[in-house]
């Protein structure tokens, strides 16, 4: 299981920034969350800018550094908890990237060999790593290929839905043009002692932009993204959708 964070704004800003005096709380998150970080950062049209490391965030000062000086108008941040006989490595550190888009995910989804039919053929040579999470990641790609992001998206989620067990599909893309977040997760899977919350999502609109996170830390005043819905987030205008998965 993970934690996830990400932002856009219509200024070059810093996850610090951005999630003003309350982001040492989630920092925190990763002395749980300690089997990796990672940041994906997409400013404009620019190449995506990568930083990750399979060590403890709360330990690394490169992940200090990273989020109080790495800045964009637009960025992902991962905390991963590794699923039980997946390595701690580089290669299965989130984000994964392909070309323009950037990817995080907190779940599991069982085994991640079940999402192989759905992923085309060309791509599994583009895998870096051996997680479920960069299966999904391929999977959404193989859809958007034929359907668009935002439809393929939406199916790729329902493909998995109907045909795998999972835990969560809670997710985060990233592209020079959109930024979307999957919350589609089974609540009866929540993992040992956490709190009923554990897989919400919550965000906040204003004028520093649009930022949302998974729950563990204060997000008083933030709105709910409900279960089974994916929030699109067009970068240009900063305009919010929530659409039914």
């Amino acid at each position: 299981m993970c934690r996830l964070m990400g932002y856009v704004s219509p200024t070059e800003t810093t996850l610090s920034e951005i999630s003003g005096p309350n982001f040492e709380q989630f920092a925190a998150l990763s002395s749980v969350h300690n089997d990796g970080w990672g940041i994906a950062a997409i400013n404009g049209d620019h190449p995506t800018t990568v930083v990750l490391e399979p060590t403890p965030a709360i330990d690394s000062p490169k992940f200090l550094d990273s989020a109080k000086t790495l800045k964009s108008d637009g960025a992902l941040l991962h905390f991963r908890w590794a699923t039980a006989g997946l390595e701690v490595v580089e290669e299965n550190t989130h984000p994964f990237s392909y070309k323009e888009l950037s990817f995080i995910h907190n779940g599991g989804i069982m085994p991640k060999e079940s999402l192989d039919p759905f992923i085309d053929v060309d791509l599994f040579g583009e895998l870096r790593g051996d997680t479920d999470s960069e299966r999904y990641f391929y999977l959404l790609l193989s859809r958007v290929r034929t359907a668009g992001l935002i439809d393929g998206v939406l199916e790729g989620v329902r493909q998995i839905r109907e045909n795998c067990t999972f835990s969560s599909l809670n997710a985060m893309l990233l592209t020079p043009k959109y930024y979307l977040v999957i919350s589609e997760h089974n609540n009866a899977k929540i993992p040992g002692d956490f709190p009923p919350d554990y897989y919400e999502l919550a965000y906040r609109a204003d004028e520093r932009g649009v930022l949302v996170a998974s729950s563990g830390w204060d997000q008083h005043d933030w709105k709910e993204l409900p279960n089974h819905r994916l929030l699109v987030i067009n970068r240009e205008s900063l305009d919010l959708e929530i659409v039914e998965i």
